[in-house]
């Protein structure tokens, strides 16, 4: 009797630098920018996006159908990430369900209705949005981990709200003010934070109570309930105004370690004439929406210097900053200007469109998506 045995195909593993193992040559290639090892070989380029090599950073975006493909989906909001070295935008896994957002309104024409969400810690945290008829979206934050790829339930908010301030500092995420159901005066005073990174770890250590929200001092009034914030963390503090755009307003900044409020310094509030974000939470750059400029904030001299000016910057929607890079979301919703301030002046800056059919209404920078189909 004469058996054949089918010969398997062999596969033969090529090092990663000749003479190296895999995990030193690794080492060593972390050293090489991104961008090069993706334009060398295909191992390479696999490399830049396994789990165990250092991510880069990448923009993430909450992107909504124009008026003309409005009616090609059901979802008001998709999620989105942009791949800075293929130029390629990649969809992220939908959040579970049910999600219901409304993003557009007969009411409300000239507007839109506003999404919040924060970068904090490797995750993009969705934190208040409008539900219909006019209710908070949102009992509870969902979370999308870059690491895991997967979408996680936050603890319930102990006051569902919209039209909040929203932001992060070293890690905590921080919710203020805002609208619940309808407007109570103990909901626009209030704040409450969440440890992401202490709630992360319980869940992982399979804990039954992983951390939840904490109240914290209440604001002296309601006054900023009136529109969607964003709360800027910078030096251990987090900065709002109540009012967006070039119109009068207030400012106010809570200490996160004292939970306190303070006023605003007189020269920032001055200055404070669109959306804004803080590099590492160390520097503060704000978009002068109106005159069309880019501008940093000198805590030493409280005072503001003009980083770059041009047509595109007017009518900014965002703001988000990391790594160097200022990136706005420009008046459009179809294009995000991108701003090298790390660089000598003048500063360089380029654009990113969003995919045709879409308008992003949200942007953020966080760790590039591990692949393995590359």
């Amino acid at each position: 009797m004469i058996t054949t045995t089918a010969k398997r195909p062999k596969h033969h593993h090529s090092p990663l630098l000749p003479g190296l193992p895999d995990d030193v040559a690794q080492l060593c290639l972390s050293l090489v920018p991104p961008s090069t090892l993706y334009s060398v070989c295909r191992s390479w380029r696999r490399l830049i996006y396994a789990p165990s090599f250092p991510p880069f950073l990448s923009l993430y975006a909450l992107l909504s159908p124009t008026h003309n493909h409005h009616h090609l989906s059901a979802n008001p909001v998709h999620f989105f990430n942009f791949d800075p070295i293929s130029c390629n935008w990649l969809p992220l896994p939908p959040p579970p369900p049910p999600l219901r957002l409304q993003f557009r309104h007969p009411s409300f024409i000239s507007r839109n209705l506003p999404i919040q969400s924060v970068a904090v810690s490797g995750n993009l945290v969705l934190l208040a949005a409008t539900a219909d008829p006019f209710l908070p979206a949102l009992p509870q934050p969902l979370v999308f981990d870059t690491l895991s790829q997967k979408w996680i339930q936050g603890p319930p908010l102990s006051a569902p709200r919209r039209w909040c301030a929203a932001g992060a500092s070293r890690g905590v995420v921080y919710v203020a003010s805002g609208i619940s159901s309808y407007y109570e005066n103990d909901v626009a005073r209030s704040i409450e934070k969440w440890d992401l990174g202490a709630h992360q770890q319980h869940r992982h250590q399979r804990r039954r109570q992983p951390s939840g929200w904490e109240k914290l001092a209440k604001l002296k009034d309601g006054k900023f309930s009136r529109e969607a914030i964003d709360a800027i963390g910078w030096k251990g503090k987090l900065c709002m105004v109540n009012v967006k755009g070039d119109a009068a307003k207030e400012g106010i900044i809570y200490d996160v370690d004292r939970d306190s409020w303070g006023e605003m310094p007189e020269g920032m509030l001055a200055g404070w004439r669109g959306p804004a974000a803080a590099m590492e939470e160390e520097t503060i750059y704000a978009v002068d929406e109106s005159r069309g400029r880019l501008k940093k904030y000198n805590h030493v001299n409280d005072t503001w210097v003009v980083v770059v000016e041009n047509e595109l910057l007017k009518g900014a929607q965002q703001v988000v900053a990391a790594a160097g890079k200022v990136c706005v979301l420009c008046a459009d919703g179809v294009r995000i200007a991108v701003v090298d301030v790390a660089a000598l002046a003048p500063a360089r800056l380029w654009m990113v469109e969003v995919p045709t059919g879409y308008e992003a209404v949200g942007i953020h920078v966080l760790p590039r998506l591990s692949r393995s189909n590359i």
